[in-house]
């Protein structure tokens, strides 16, 4: 009689893996971030409100809060953290050289900095140390904005909502 149940089980997670996954219904998503002044919080509440829109399933953790060697399961990965004297942040550098088990895993990053340029290339460099899968990036530039003071340049949303469709 156990048998019966546990088979049932069994095709209908198959089921689920099978027909809905793949069309888009549950994706799953894991965002780690980092963020000093609140910026990469922002974004990446933002973010997940977007993602929950599309029926998708959001899990946000900061790097102090999640383990680099354990992340849940997703379909997708997604890293944001600031640009600090020249170099990606030292929590998110530190946590991406951690990762473990990330080999084929698909990701997107989003980088915010004052300066002239960004640090995209110095994660994608670290994740592609980990065989990981880019999808998407994004940069946010920081600075003094008319209407915000020292924050997130006017625009920045239509960049995320961007970022979000390639996802």
């Amino acid at each position: 009689m156990e048998m019966f149940p546990f088979f049932l089980n069994y095709l209908l997670s198959f089921y689920i893996r099978t027909w809905i996954s793949p069309l888009g219904e549950l994706m799953k998503y894991t965002i780690v971030y980092w963020s000093r002044y609140g910026h990469n919080k922002k974004i990446v509440n933002y973010l997940a409100e977007k993602l929950k829109k599309k029926k998708a399933e959001t899990n946000i953790l900061s790097t102090d809060d999640a383990d680099p060697t354990a992340l849940p399961e997703a379909d997708l990965y997604i890293f944001s953290a600031a640009a600090e004297a020249f170099n990606l942040q030292k929590n998110m550098r530190t946590f991406m050289k951690n990762l473990e088990g990330m080999d084929g895993k698909k990701y997107g990053i989003i980088n915010t900095h004052g300066m002239d340029k960004d640090r995209l290339y110095k994660m994608e460099k670290l994740l592609s140390k980990k065989n990981m899968v880019k999808v998407a990036s994004v940069d946010f530039k920081v600075g003094k904005d008319i209407k915000s003071g020292n924050a997130l340049m006017e625009d920045w949303e239509s960049q995320l909502d961007k970022f979000a469709e390639k996802l």
